[in-house]
């Protein structure tokens, strides 16, 4: 490396380095592209912690998480089923159909019915609201960018 590279320069002179405060010290100032994007993700974490973006989220858990739990059980019943109890799943019910076809024809119809129920819940109970936080997220960055599209 030759010493009167400016790399060298900038190095030596504590480019970079903190300025005490632990935080690294800025060389060139921000860009307004910068600016406006710390300014958007200022205006979304203000929306994050409001109280309707917390609703719209509690909306989604409390269909979500017993939805999943209760797919995921009967998912792992059948399987259990399966390995523990062939006798069981073998048992007729009618001509050539078992209880294992009755029960995998079950996975079907339940991942359909649940696949309804979330559609359904979600254009109920949270379309409305997350478009209308859609809708001021999006007026509030315009106006942290100050007008700029």
């Amino acid at each position: 490396m030759r010493y009167d590279d400016p790399w060298y320069d900038a190095l030596a002179s504590g480019w970079g380095e903190s300025g005490g405060t632990g935080v690294p010290v800025r060389a060139v100032p921000p860009t307004r592209e910068e600016r406006e994007q710390k300014a958007a993700a200022d205006v979304y974490l203000e929306v994050q912690r409001s109280a309707a973006f917390q609703e719209v989220r509690s909306r989604y858990r409390r269909f979500v998480v017993p939805g999943v739990a209760g797919f995921f059980v009967w998912y792992v019943g059948y399987v259990v089923t399966a390995t523990t109890a062939p006798g069981l799943m073998a048992r007729p019910v009618a001509g050539a159909v078992n209880v294992a076809m009755v029960a995998g024809l079950g996975q079907f119809l339940t991942t359909f019915l649940l696949t309804w129920a979330y559609a359904r819940h979600a254009r109920l109970r949270r379309d409305r609201a997350a478009l209308e936080l859609r809708w001021d997220t999006q007026e509030l960055t315009r106006g942290a960018r100050g007008g700029a599209s």
